[in-house]
C-alpha cells in the first residue's frame, strides 16, 4: 500500500504525488494542526477575554467575537520570524533528506502530543501554556529522531533561545505588573480603578471601559501575532515534511532576484579575508556556498527533492555566515556600506527559505479566531474568579492586559515563542500582590497553576517522544 502512487491535485498546494497510506497521513496531520490552532484559540485567547468580561466592560457574546477577529488579524499581520524560529528547534534538513514516512511520524508525534496536554488542562480549566506544549512536544520528538538515526536532533542553542524568553516572560510579566499596579495606588493614587463591579449591571466609566476594551484588543492581537505563528510554522512543518521539494524554499520568488542578492554579497566578500582563522574559514565556505548556490539556481525545481534540498542547504549557509560576519563581536573591517549590503542581501535571501505562503496564514487565521469563539469558559472562570480570593477590580484587569500587550508585542518583534497565558496570569498575580499583598492569591488554584507549568515540558516532550517510536513500529 506504501508503493502505490497517487496524485491529486488540491487549490493552492498544487499536484500532491504521495503514496496512498502517506497521503491519508498527510492530511491527518493538516487536519491535526488546524485541530491544534483550533484548540490554542479557546485555551489561550481565553486569557485575553477574560479581563474585559469580569470588569463588566464587555459581555461575553461581544467579547468572544471580538476578541477573535483581532486574533485573526495578529496572524495574518505578525509576519513569520516567530514561524521560523519554531522550524529552526527541529531537525528540518536532516528530515528532509530521509522518507516521507519519517517525516510523517515525527509530525503527528509532535501535532499528538501537544493536543492531548493542552485538551487535558483545558478539560481541568488550568491556565497551561500552548508554547511550552509545543515546543517540549517538538524536543521530544526531536529526541527520538536522534535515537533511530543517530543524526542532529535538537538544536540546544535555539532551545536555549526560546526557553530564556519563556521562562523570564511571566517573571517580567509578573513584576511589570506588580510596579504598574502599585503606580496607581500609592502614587497616582486613582481610587476609581480599585472599584470591584457589583452585579452585571455596574459598569465601569466610560474612559475606564474604553482602557480595558483597547488592552483586550492589544492581547488579543499579539496574541495571534506569536502564538498563532506557531501554527504557521506547524503548517510549514507538514508541508516541507511531506512535500519538501515544493516548499523547502519559496519558488515564487524569482531567480534573477535571488542571483541579484548573491552576487551583491559576493563582490562584497570578496574584498575581505579575515583576520582570523575562524572568520577566515566563514569567508571561505560562505564564497563556496554562493558559487554552489548560483550553479543550483536553474536546477531546483518543485518537483526535484534533491536539487531543491541542496540549493537550500547552501544559500541557508551563506545566510548563516553573513549574519556571523556581522557580529558585534567581529572586527572584519567592512564599510558601512558594505555592512548594509551584506544585512539587506541576507535579509532578502532569507525570505527564499523563511516564509509561509498567504494561504497557510489564512488558514491558521480562521482556526485559532473560530477557536476563540468556542470553549473559552473554563479558562475565563479561572483568570476571572480563581487566581485571586476577590473578584477582578479594573486596575487589576487593565494592568494585567497592558503589561501582557507589551511583552507579547515585544517577543513577536524580536521572533521568539512566548506565552501568553503565563504572562497574564502571572500579571493577574502580581497585580492582586501588589494591591492587598499575598493574602488575596488564592493558593489552590496558584499550585494547581504551579503544577500545570512544571509539568507542561517534561509531559509534552515524553509524549511525543513515546508517540515518535510508536509511529516508527508502523512504517
Amino acid at each position: 500500500m506504501l508503493h502505490t502512487l497517487q496524485m491529486i491535485s488540491l487549490p493552492f498546494i498544487g499536484d500532491i504525488d504521495l503514496s496512498g497510506a502517506i497521503l491519508f497521513v498527510f492530511f491527518i496531520c493538516f487536519f491535526a494542526v488546524v485541530c491544534f490552532e483550533f484548540v490554542n484559540g479557546f485555551h489561550d485567547t481565553a486569557n485575553a477575554v477574560a479581563t474585559v468580561i469580569y470588569t463588566r466592560a464587555l459581555k461575553p457574546a461581544y467579547a468572544i467575537p471580538w476578541s477573535g477577529l483581532w486574533n485573526f488579524m495578529g496572524v495574518f499581520l505578525g509576519g513569520v520570524a516567530v514561524a521560523m524560529g519554531i522550524l529552526k528547534l527541529v531537525p528540518l534538513n536532516e528530515l528532509m533528506a530521509l522518507p516521507v514516512n519519517t517525516g510523517a511520524c515525527f509530525v503527528l508525534a509532535v501535532l499528538l502530543g501537544s493536543i492531548i496536554w493542552n485538551l487535558g488542562t483545558w478539560y481541568l480549566g488550568i491556565p497551561c501554556s500552548s508554547s511550552h506544549t509545543l515546543i517540549g512536544a517538538m524536543i521530544g520528538s526531536s529526541l527520538a529522531f536522534t535515537l533511530y538515526y543517530n543524526s542532529k536532533g535538537v538544536n540546544w542553542e535555539k532551545a536555549g533561545e526560546i526557553g530564556s524568553s519563556l521562562v523570564l516572560s511571566p517573571l517580567v510579566g509578573f513584576g511589570l505588573a506588580w510596579m504598574l499596579m502599585y503606580l496607581l495606588k500609592n502614587v497616582f493614587k486613582a481610587a476609581h480603578l480599585f472599584h470591584i463591579p457589583q452585579g452585571d449591571t455596574d459598569k465601569p466609566p466610560l474612559l475606564t471601559r474604553l482602557l480595558l476594551i483597547t488592552t483586550c484588543t492589544l492581547v488579543s492581537f499579539f496574541h495571534g501575532s506569536n502564538d498563532g505563528q506557531k501554527g504557521v510554522g506547524l503548517l510549514m512543518l507538514i508541508l516541507i515534511a511531506f512535500l519538501p521539494a515544493k516548499f523547502a524554499v519559496n519558488h515564487a520568488i524569482p531567480d534573477q532576484y535571488i542571483l541579484s542578492n548573491l552576487n551583491r554579497t559576493e563582490l562584497v566578500i570578496q574584498k575581505y579575508n579575515g583576520n582570523t582563522t575562524a572568520d577566515q574559514k566563514l569567508i571561505t565556505d560562505m564564497k563556496s556556498a554562493i558559487t554552489q548556490s548560483k550553479a543550483l539556481i536553474d536546477l531546483k525545481d518543485p518537483k526535484h527533492k534533491a536539487n531543491t534540498f541542496a540549493f537550500r542547504k547552501q544559500l541557508q549557509t551563506v545566510i548563516k555566515n553573513t549574519k556571523a560576519l556581522l557580529g558585534d563581536d567581529k572586527n572584519i573591517g567592512f564599510s558601512s556600506a558594505d555592512k548594509d549590503v551584506l544585512h539587506q542581501s541576507a535579509e532578502e535571501l532569507t525570505k527564499v527559505t523563511d516564509f509561509a505562503p498567504v494561504w497557510v496564514i489564512a488558514i491558521i487565521s480562521f482556526s485559532l479566531g473560530l477557536g476563540t469563539m468556542i470553549g473559552w469558559k473554563r479558562i475565563v472562570v479561572t483568570i476571572g474568579e480563581k487566581i485571586g480570593n476577590q473578584h477582578l477590580n479594573y486596575a487589576q484587569g487593565a494592568t494585567a492586559e497592558i503589561v501582557a500587550a507589551s511583552t507579547i508585542g515585544l517577543s513577536t518583534g524580536f521572533g521568539l515563542p512566548v506565552s501568553t497565558t503565563h504572562v497574564l496570569s502571572s500579571g493577574i498575580a502580581g497585580a492582586m500582590v501588589a494591591s492587598d499583598g499575598t493574602k488575596n492569591l488564592n493558593n489552590g488554584t496558584i499550585k494547581s497553576i504551579a503544577i500545570a507549568w512544571v509539568l507542561t515540558l517534561p509531559v509534552s516532550i515524553a509524549l511525543s517522544f513515546l508517540l515518535f517510536m510508536l509511529f516508527h513500529l508502523f512504517v
